[in-house]
């Protein structure tokens, strides 16, 4: 009896608490990314809980955390714009582009002019090939750049494609330059800071961070990860289908749901009334208004890439 007793009390310290949806969170300075989801992990009892896309210990702002089903949906979210506010300082050069780091290197700024620097910043909108920085997430070889870097290890970083779609609220105070940046998914908000101390020939860190905006996620929204707790984190989850309302959504006729569902790429014109682009990532439901997942059109036919029932 008794050992029938603690086996019940086992099963039912691993049971989870069945939450699929999504939080968008405010982070504090000095939480890791990680420790805030390590937080809602306790919180919803759930052991699948991740987050679509890194906030440094010193940043702040909006880190949506996915719980349940709902981290299937991270990589669909994470690719999406981002809107951050920052402010960085001018004639400093520190090994992790930010406050953080040692500082390497000094100059005078006395000779820039402001609207040298503004123009020299608004140069950056739109696409360039950015090269991260050594302390960050990224992996060389599969080890994490970070990890070298502390080692006193540098090693060469591939520029990534990336795009900057505005720059706005832009203040200079010299040596230190604030300002709102709209940027697409991969752009290092530092490395953006460097590349325009860089070009002119001063060097800059970045001094302070807040991402007030990922994909329809705002930061006037969100909830403050020391507010939530047990009892009311179900009243901030968001649904997975509201998560991606910002992917179009296509109408099939229920005829062809279990074909969908099963994987089968469907050549069939009559799958749908509406018009449907080319290669454009659909939410897709049936003519009974379930909601199936993410499917795509190709030049041969229509299959759903990310099952979601």
């Amino acid at each position: 009896m008794k050992k029938g007793i603690e086996i019940s009390l086992m099963k039912k310290e691993i049971k989870t608490s069945n939450i699929n949806g999504i939080l968008n969170v405010f982070k504090n300075k000095g939480m890791s990314s990680f420790d805030v989801v390590r937080k809602i992990k306790f919180l919803a009892n759930e052991k699948k809980v991740g987050h679509t896309g890194t906030l440094d210990p010193e940043a702040t702002g909006v880190l949506l955390v996915c719980i349940g089903k709902a981290t299937k949906i991270i990589d669909y979210i994470m690719n999406s714009r981002k809107v951050y506010e920052v402010k960085f300082l001018l004639g400093t050069k520190t090994t992790t582009y930010d406050l953080e780091g040692e500082i390497i290197e000094q100059k005078e700024t006395s000779h820039l002019r402001d609207e040298e620097v503004f123009n020299v910043t608004l140069s950056f909108v739109g696409e360039y090939d950015q090269v991260p920085p050594m302390y960050s997430a990224l992996k060389k070889n599969g080890v994490r750049l970070y990890d070298l870097a502390r080692q006193g290890i540098e090693v060469e970083r591939e520029a990534r494609r990336i795009n900057i779609f505005d720059i706005s609220n832009l203040e200079i105070n010299l040596p230190y330059v604030s300002m709102k940046v709209v940027c697409s998914k991969g752009t290092y908000i530092r490395s953006l800071c460097y590349d325009i101390g860089e070009k002119l020939n001063v060097g800059a860190t970045m001094v302070d961070l807040n991402r007030c905006e990922t994909s329809i996620f705002k930061q006037e929204e969100s909830v403050n990860i020391e507010e939530l707790t047990k009892e009311n984190i179900k009243d901030y989850i968001i649904t997975i289908e509201e998560a991606l309302a910002f992917y179009p959504k296509l109408t099939v006729k229920s005829s062809f749901t279990k074909l969908l569902v099963n994987g089968v790429k469907v050549f069939d014109k009559r799958l749908s009334s509406e018009k449907r682009e080319k290669n454009v990532l659909y939410r897709v439901y049936d003519t009974e208004e379930t909601f199936i997942g993410l499917g795509k059109q190709d030049d041969e036919g229509f299959k759903i890439e990310k099952l979601l029932l």
